[in-house]
């Protein structure tokens, strides 16, 4: 089956940046749309940022909107989630997911990363 596994999470100050990474395999990244979520303790999970198969369309949170950006590198089968000017409210779990063919209906997830912006 499809997997990702993410990886990258860490602590961090706030106003600093991290990246995340999520290595697919099984599926090509390219034909698929992906995202980004993240859940905090006692809160719903929450997409933060997600990208048509061809990256044509990106959203984003409007918590997140000028700090994170989302990428992926096709010929890596990799999708990375930069993240800058790190706010404490930015603290969750953070998942990497992939998209059924021709859809945002989520279908697979990672395992999850840990990120905590704290002084």
């Amino acid at each position: 089956q499809s997997q990702l596994v993410e990886s990258g999470g860490g602590l961090v100050q706030p106003g600093g940046s991290l990246r995340l990474s999520c290595a697919a395999s099984g599926f090509t990244l390219g034909h698929y749309a992906i995202g980004w979520f993240r859940q905090a303790p006692g809160k719903e999970r929450e997409r933060v940022a997600c990208q048509s198969s061809s990256g044509e369309i990106t959203n984003y949170a409007d918590s997140v909107k000028g700090r994170f950006t989302i990428s992926k590198d096709n010929a890596k089968n990799m999708l990375y989630l930069q993240m800058n000017s790190l706010k404490s409210e930015d603290t969750a779990v953070y998942f990497c997911a992939k998209a059924k063919s021709g859809s945002w209906a989520y279908d697979y997830w990672g395992q999850g990363t840990q990120v905590i912006v704290s002084s």
